[in-house]
């Protein structure tokens, strides 16, 4: 099995069930920030090292705060994946972005480019 996705998750002061999801998807959460600090509305945020994936939980953040940290990805390069804070959310965001579930028969397109 590969490396996992290092991934950023940003929203929400819990995150429920959602990890267990992107374990799944053998991406694994780095960092978890709520997004409520007014430091997170800085414009030149940095994102931390090894960052390779941004979630962010649109149904708990602000405008501003969002912004900031797409900006953050887009300076990086970082792919940015964006939806609600539900299980259901974030599988579809999932398969929008090319990341199967472990063990998926099919094989994403995404994956065999990227190994």
């Amino acid at each position: 099995m590969s490396q996992p996705v290092s991934a950023v998750v940003v929203g929400a002061d819990r995150l429920g069930n959602i990890p267990d999801v992107l374990r799944g998807h053998n991406i694994s959460i780095m960092q978890h920030i709520s997004g409520r600090d007014p430091s997170h509305q800085k414009k030149t945020l940095q994102l931390p090292s090894g960052t390779q994936l941004l979630i962010l939980l649109t149904d708990f953040l602000g405008h501003n705060v969002m912004k900031t940290f797409r900006a953050a990805a887009q300076r990086s390069g970082i792919q940015v994946l964006i939806c609600r804070r539900s299980v259901c959310s974030m599988k579809q965001a999932l398969a929008k972005c090319g990341y199967c579930e472990t063990g998926c028969p099919r094989a994403c397109a995404r994956r065999r480019l990227s190994a």
